[in-house]
């Protein structure tokens, strides 16, 4: 053997010897010790993650499986005071997209673009955006949503939305007013309670799983929104729309305004404006048509402004209803101006002067007040002020101060110039006479609730103490002369079939813009009034701006206020206090279907007489009767041998009430003419009648405490 090979073979034989001395502990110890070093190096990675690039791993990881998206609030809804909805907010879909996700942006936006409606140049620039959230559509319909659901794009999602919406559409639209896309009010109690009713602002987060399918997550924790019950009444509202557009159809006027009050507490019971608009799709509709007219637009009174010069006057004990003045043939000089009577007058009673709306009149009336005087009641009336209602957007109107009256300004303005006012300061102030002198603070909400608790109202809808302005027994005298304006005056179309009433009629000439004078063509015809007299229970204001044709306020406002009160009256259960035109009572019997009349059969009613102090029942076109004369032979359905006989009971000295309510439980449909309690009926007692049938009952003269509630008497 070479000794090369001999020391190889050695080497080798030291080698395995080697081997053989690494044992089985050693062999664990050394990896252990290699584990050891691997557990080190992965707790230490873990430990710089967790500590020092813990917040921007998060950070990515939100950006990848998470979107926080703001939500629109879920307003508050709105009520009408009988608790029937007006304003709601619903759930409804809005679509959005993460375009990092969406692989062709190009051919996704031309595919939403079919589906939407919607540009595909602007679908494709959000689209193709590096943002990682895009709204691609707001509160699509449903039919939309299924569509664009159908295309099945990766990166394009749905998210619940609140949608407002009135399910009335236009019905006392003014009032409601209008949100924005984002639910924010824009007008009307929508605007004016804004913050109570949208809440306080939400936002969701949305979560994505492993698949990058994207789902709802947690919503933040926000308090709700009030709800608004208003003091509008549906029914009220919907005679106020409906008999106002009829109007403005009949006399191409090109606005109008109809408010109805409460005199007794300042709530408006309907507020209509035209031209009105669907708050639904407020962004089609013109800021004229948005215009709330009632609070906002400024005219001059005319002649619905002599209330006021009167008031004054009788309150200071300065003028008597019975004296007389001499209106001088329709002309009179103020500071060396002349100053003409829309008809030559000679001697008028005050009275007269009211009724017959004699400029002359109520100059000299004005005169004798004094400037001064004159000046502290129109501003007592609330004019040239706010009146506090809560909307939106109210004018102050215009009086200016008294000593920037001109030498001519006392007799302008006692007839309804030189002063601007807006229609709800006007209502307010006859509702003041109408109530017995106190001027309330007008109102259209009358709670806010969350939860079924009322909340406090605070700003505009706080409560407010009414005030004074003139004496009980001023309005007293101002309510009878009112009503005589209504029987012998101008506002003869306003007299009403079963309740007294009384009003005043304005013409106000419009300022030409072109001339700067007055125009003799475009007016502002009105007429403001209430009813009963005694226990009023509404005020009504009519206002349409420059009719075409019959322009004067008693030929076009009051129709529109005799039609209107003779709705609401029976709607609010107000008795009626004068006898009914015998042919409207017969017109009132015939039944309405034309195969019944074959059952029915005359009879003379008794005691269906007026009362001895009030006047004569007449209409315009009729001549008038004794208010002492009968009435004419009536018709009514008696039984003629019907399947279900009703026996007519008696209601000699039952109440109205006692006698609607007997009715009602027999079938019978009640007939009501007069007040106080039942003195005779028609049939009569113990007479078979057939279910359905008509009975008239007559009531006798106001007892000296009425039972009706929460109504004051007046004398």
């Amino acid at each position: 053997m070479s000794p090369y090979r001999a020391h190889v073979v050695k080497a080798d034989r030291r080698a395995v010897i080697d081997r053989r001395e690494f044992t089985a502990s050693e062999r664990l110890l050394l990896v252990a010790s290699v584990m050891l070093v691997c557990v080190v190096a992965v707790l230490g990675r873990l430990g710089y993650l967790q500590l020092f690039r813990h917040s921007e791993y998060l950070a990515h990881a939100a950006r990848q499986q998470q979107r926080t998206i703001e939500i629109t609030p879920k307003r508050g809804s709105i009520y009408d005071r009988n608790r029937d909805p007006l304003a709601m907010s619903i759930p409804v879909d809005s679509v959005f997209a993460v375009p990092v996700e969406i692989g062709d942006p190009q051919l996704a936006a031309q595919l939403l673009s079919r589906v939407l409606g919607i540009p595909s140049d602007m679908l494709e620039a959000k689209l193709g955006s590096a943002q990682s959230f895009a709204w691609v559509a707001r509160k699509v319909p449903p039919d939309k949503k299924e569509a664009v659901e159908a295309l099945n794009l990766k990166g394009v999602y749905f998210q619940k939305e609140n949608q407002r919406i009135y399910p009335k559409r236009d019905l006392a639209a003014h009032v409601l007013g209008f949100v924005d896309l984002d639910e924010k009010g824009l007008g009307g109690i929508e605007y004016e309670l804004d913050n109570q009713i949208r809440g306080k602002s939400e936002k969701i987060v949305v979560m994505a799983d492993a698949r990058q399918r994207w789902f709802d997550g947690v919503e933040a924790q926000r308090e709700r929104g009030a709800d608004v019950v208003l003091t509008l009444d549906e029914q009220i509202q919907y005679i106020a729309e409906r008999e106002l557009g009829s109007a403005v159809a009949k006399t191409h006027a090109i606005a109008g305004t109809v408010v109805v009050m409460n005199p007794d507490n300042g709530e408006i019971l309907a507020l209509a404006n035209w031209p009105r608009f669907n708050p639904n799709a407020a962004n089609e509709a013109s800021a004229e048509a948005r215009m709330n007219r009632a609070v906002t637009a400024l005219y001059e009174p005319g002649s619905t402004f002599k209330l006021i010069t009167l008031a004054a006057a009788f309150d200071q004990g300065i003028i008597r209803p019975e004296e007389v003045f001499d209106c001088e043939n329709g002309a009179v000089y103020v500071a060396g101006h002349r100053i003409r009577d829309h008809k030559p007058f000679g001697l008028l009673t005050v009275s007269d002067i009211l009724a017959q709306s004699s400029d002359v009149g109520a100059i000299k009336i004005a005169l004798r007040l004094g400037a001064p005087k004159f000046y502290d009641y129109i501003r007592a009336f609330g004019f040239g002020q706010l009146t506090g209602v809560d909307l939106p957007g109210e004018g102050k109107g215009l009086v200016r101060r008294l000593e920037n009256w001109s030498a001519i300004s006392i007799g302008s303005i006692s007839m309804g110039q030189e002063v601007g006012v807006t229609p709800i300061q006007l209502i307010t102030a006859v509702s003041a006479i109408a109530n017995g002198g106190m001027l309330y603070k007008p109102r259209v909400v009358a709670e806010l609730r969350r939860d079924n608790q009322v909340l406090p109202m605070e700003g505009p809808s706080a409560p407010a103490e009414p005030r004074r302005v003139i004496r009980p027994e001023t309005a007293a005298t101002l309510r009878r002369l009112m009503e005589g304006v209504v029987l012998n005056g101008t506002g003869k179309l306003a007299r009403l079939e079963g309740w007294t009433a009384a009003g005043k009629t304005g013409s106000a000439q419009k300022i030409d813009p072109f001339t700067g004078r007055y125009s003799r063509t475009q007016l502002i015809a009105s007429f403001t009034g209430f009813a009963p007299i005694n226990n009023p229970a509404v005020t009504i204001l009519v206002s349409l701006d420059s009719p075409v044709g019959e322009h004067e306020g008693g030929q076009v406002a009051a129709p529109v206020f005799k039609r209107m009160a003779e709705q609401v009256l029976p709607y609010l259960d107000v008795p009626r206090d004068v006898p009914i035109e015998p042919r409207l009572i017969q017109v009132a019997y015939k039944d309405r279907n034309a195969s019944n009349l074959a059952a029915l059969s005359d009879f003379t009613p008794t005691d269906f007489t007026a009362q001895p102090d009030l006047p004569p029942a007449e209409l315009s076109g009729t001549s008038a009767r004794s208010a002492k004369d009968p009435l004419p032979a009536l018709t009514v359905a008696v039984d003629e041998g019907g399947d279900v006989p009703v026996t007519v009971p008696d209601f000699s000295g039952k109440t109205m009430r006692e006698v609607t309510e007997t009715c009602w439980k027999l079938g019978m449909e009640p007939f009501l003419v007069g007040s106080g309690l039942a003195v005779s009926q028609v049939p009569a007692a113990g007479m078979k009648a057939r279910h359905g049938a008509k009975l008239t009952v007559q009531f006798g003269a106001l007892p000296t405490k009425i039972a009706k509630p929460k109504r004051k008497v007046r004398h």
